[in-house]
């Protein structure tokens, strides 16, 4: 009990040397940082995904309402020349609703 001696209440430690000596010699090493890489992002994209680039880009570019069509029509209707069978109407509002559900 040489290291330690009671004064008191409070204990005192007088073999600090020691516990330095145990503490330096379990040395800490020092860590690199990481190094910096110049690598960026890519991306590659399949010959599918550029197809369906090239398709959309088409599409785009086509108008959502054919207006030579249209005028066509109006102009059946204007003139009484415009008639469409009630089995074909029918058709295409079946037609629709299935379309809808899936």
């Amino acid at each position: 009990m040489d290291d330690i001696r009671k004064a008191g209440d409070i204990m005192k430690v007088s073999r600090v040397d020691k516990v330095m000596e145990i503490y330096s010699s379990s040395k800490m090493k020092k860590t690199e940082k990481p190094k910096r890489t110049e690598n960026k992002d890519t991306v590659a994209l399949s010959e599918q995904a550029k197809d369906y680039q090239k398709a959309l880009k088409a599409v785009s570019k086509v108008p959502d309402v054919r207006e030579e069509k249209v005028e066509e029509i109006k102009e059946r209707i204007q003139s009484g020349t415009y008639n469409v069978s009630a089995e074909e109407l029918a058709e295409k509002l079946v037609d629709s609703i299935f379309d809808m559900k899936i």
